[in-house]
């Protein structure tokens, strides 16, 4: 079986083979997307394909729109030129359940796939008409919060973005950039209001997209690109919108055993692709089952009906209480509070971690107790059944290939938010938060990760982060097995409120750390005896 037009019209091999095939002419679909396109996105990776695309499908299926989806890639156009066109813009996603079988179904809605290469005057003619095209109702983004980024930790403009700015709108390369020049072309053709939608795992994303559109267009028109009018109108969110949303479901890369299940039971070409930029991507994508996805309803130009395909449509307050509730409690902390250990320990499968009698304390100390007791109610969702959720149903799925490596990645820029939060909240309720045990103990945890050698006595390699030399130069001198060398070298790190949120001296935590932290390198096995003996 091939993953084509062509090759899904052998509809008996793909039903035998237990895949679902679109329940609609993408031909039709197709045509009619690229005459009168509605829903444009950037960013065009895994989550986007099995979840974003997959909302588009199901509406498609149930005859609620008649039109998919743009796919416009502007960081690697290799994406689009081994993934989606090899392939006529079809993914094919799997969802790992947790008694080992799958649900496997062809995704049809991704119509156009658009490489937005810098000079490339063909692609920026298509999308300056999809713009133009008063029809257009939402854009949408799944860029990563590095795509929102247009300065460094210095303050300053990265390399790409100065040249967007100072080159203007006709040469515009980066994701922001190019929005904000395809918003121009929009502006001119008579301004119908537009709404751009952040779905990035970011707090208050649609406030972060905003912000960097309204710097490109400010900075233009200081430069003569643009002038008070466009700036005015894409400052006004009756005009263009920048709804924020919440979007949660664990999309690993794509794995090698998903990979082999589908070429035994008769797939072919589903070799998974590393991209020079390092992107993990394959004609599928296999991802978690539970998923959410709440949105703030501000769409001035209108929008397909997605509530009919499982999106919650609320309002911003709610959408910013679910999105805390997600990130500072009852899924993102957890993942923070294992990851390291889970590393320190020599797992490499997240899923094992979840099977650590340690570790299960922890995670449970660190949500369903610290957290709980802190945590504001959506509404919408209910924080206690998403916590056990995620702790007795997602997290211990050993059919999804995560990997605390993975998880563990840029913890430094997370800390803040995902525990950060609690501690403030208990510093107002308490006027400090010594009634913590396990949150710090995940923090100590983390520094004891940055030692990069296991419980073993191996070296590992640390997660990415831009951190990471900083403070291993910071934690120099300190080995495991000789606590005497560990003396005032976290003081730096736990007072400093731009990693944390506030300074954990100050919050009545910081000794508490310290007196973990110096028990966890006690010597080989430390990590253990410390859980145990502030956990039980």
């Amino acid at each position: 079986m091939k993953l084509t037009i062509e090759g899904i019209r052998e509809k008996a091999a793909y039903e035998k083979a237990g895949i679902s095939l679109p329940a609609y002419d993408i031909l039709k679909v197709k045509e009619k997307t690229v005459s009168a396109p509605e829903w444009v996105h950037f960013g065009i990776g895994n989550i986007f394909r099995i979840f974003i695309g997959s909302i588009a499908d199901d509406l498609l299926a149930a005859g609620e729109t008649d039109t998919g989806i743009t796919c416009v890639e502007t960081f690697d156009f290799e994406v689009v030129e081994k993934i989606y066109r090899p392939y006529d813009n079809l993914a094919l996603c799997v969802t790992l359940l947790g008694d080992g079988t799958s649900e496997k179904r062809v995704v049809g809605s991704l119509c156009e796939a658009i490489a937005a290469k810098p000079q490339d005057t063909e692609a920026r003619n298509r999308l300056n008409t999809i713009f133009r095209d008063p029809g257009l109702k939402m854009v949408t983004f799944t860029i990563t919060e590095k795509g929102y980024a247009l300065k460094n930790a210095a303050g300053e403009y990265f390399p790409f973005v100065k040249a967007d700015i100072e080159n203007g709108p006709d040469q515009a390369s980066g994701a922001m950039a190019l929005v904000t020049a395809l918003l121009l072309e929009r502006f001119k053709a008579g301004k119908t209001p537009l709404a751009l939608v952040s779905m990035d795992n970011v707090s208050h994303n649609g406030e972060k997209l905003r912000e960097a559109v309204l710097e490109v267009a400010h900075a233009w028109k200081e430069r003569g690109y643009t002038d008070d009018e466009f700036v005015s109108w894409v400052s006004d969110e009756s005009a263009v919108a920048f709804p924020w949303t919440m979007i949660d479901k664990i999309t690993p890369r794509p794995s090698e055993s998903v990979r082999d299940m589908l070429t035994d039971i008769g797939m072919e070409d589903m070799d998974i692709v590393i991209t020079d930029k390092k992107t993990y991507i394959a004609p599928f994508v296999n991802a978690e089952k539970p998923q959410y996805l709440v949105v703030e309803d501000h769409f001035p130009n209108g929008r397909p009906p997605l509530e009919k395909a499982g999106v919650y449509m609320t309002d911003r307050d709610t959408v910013n209480a679910s999105e805390r509730m997600k990130v500072t409690v009852c899924l993102n902390p957890l993942h923070t509070a294992l990851a390291p250990y889970g590393c320190a320990l020599g797992y490499t499968r997240f899923s094992d971690v979840m099977r650590d009698a340690e570790m299960l304390k922890l995670v449970n100390q660190v949500g369903p107790v610290e957290g709980m007791a802190v945590v504001k109610d959506p509404g919408i969702l209910s924080p206690r059944a998403f916590i056990e959720e995620c702790i007795n149903v997602r997290f211990p799925n050993e059919y999804i290939p995560d990997t605390p490596q993975r998880i563990a990645v840029d913890t430094s820029q997370m800390v803040g938010i995902r525990f950060g939060e609690t501690i403030k909240e208990y510093v107002k309720r308490d006027g400090n938060a010594k009634a913590l045990v396990g949150i710090p103990l995940a923090i100590a945890g983390w520094l004891r990760y940055l030692l990069a050698v296991d419980e073993d006595g191996n070296a590992y390699e640390l997660s990415p982060d831009p951190m990471n030399e900083e403070l291993q130069e910071m934690l120099k001198g300190i080995e495991i097995g000789k606590p005497e060398t560990f003396r005032d070298q976290l003081k730096p790190v736990l007072s400093n409120s731009r990693i944390f949120g506030s300074d954990l001296y100050e919050a009545g935590i910081g000794e508490l750390i310290e007196d973990m932290f110096r028990e966890e390198i006690s010597g080989f096995g430390g990590i253990r005896r410390t859980i145990r003996h502030y956990l039980g």
